[in-house]
């Protein structure tokens, strides 16, 4: 057997109405304030993802150790974050609560690889670890150049009306960080007869030509 349900009607202008028979709960509005309620929810699911999809949801940021030059051969550490992010936004004149949750990553290190879909956000370490260290998220460049590189987030949301239950939404949103732009530089040895003091123009020395 079913629950009895009655529907009560107030006016859109009206926030959280009260009603001689019934009193709200914690400040939670009466019921959808339309002819048929049910109908509303189905509009709504029917638009959410497009609307979901339209939210300001920011995509974090993508950090490199080192930054901006790496090494060729040696592992570059990657990372990024973001957090949950919630909205709330009028729908059919319904009063719809969004939240946007960071589930999974694509890194793009610029020279065609990639790494992902992910969990891994990645994390920073101490710099004495820097070019020694290989993390879930590091990249190793196997040539010299500039390399644009990126973090793409895929989010997954909820979406709940008038502060009824939450709902998950049939579909995600994937935004990915502005670029930076990792100069790999290589490395080399030589001996040298002079410091730079005592041979301001010796080999490997501020000033002289870098090798790139």
């Amino acid at each position: 057997m079913g629950s009895p349900v009655i529907w009560l009607k107030a006016p859109k202008a009206v926030t959280n109405p009260t009603f001689t028979d019934w009193q709200p709960v914690d400040g939670k509005p009466a019921c959808l304030y339309d002819a048929e309620p049910q109908d509303v929810l189905a509009d709504i699911a029917a638009r959410i993802l497009t609307d979901f999809r339209q939210l300001p949801v920011n995509p974090g940021t993508l950090q490199a150790q080192p930054f901006p030059h790496t090494l060729k051969g040696a592992p570059t550490n990657f990372y990024t974050s973001t957090t949950a992010q919630t909205f709330d936004v009028t729908i059919l004149g319904q009063t719809v609560h969004l939240t946007a949750t960071p589930t999974s990553y694509t890194y793009n290190f610029g020279d065609g690889t990639t790494l992902g879909p992910t969990p891994a956000t990645g994390y920073p370490i101490p710099q004495t670890e820097w070019l020694t260290t290989d993390t879930r998220t590091s990249h190793t460049y196997t040539n010299t150049g500039n390399y644009p590189a990126t973090a793409t987030t895929t989010f997954t949301g909820t979406y709940s009306v008038n502060n009824g239950p939450p709902l998950p939404i049939n579909g995600t949103l994937n935004l990915t960080t502005p670029p930076i732009t990792i100069q790999v530089w290589k490395t080399e040895r030589a001996l040298v007869a002079d410091t730079c003091e005592q041979d301001p123009q010796s080999w490997g020395c501020p000033g002289t030509e870098p090798t790139h």
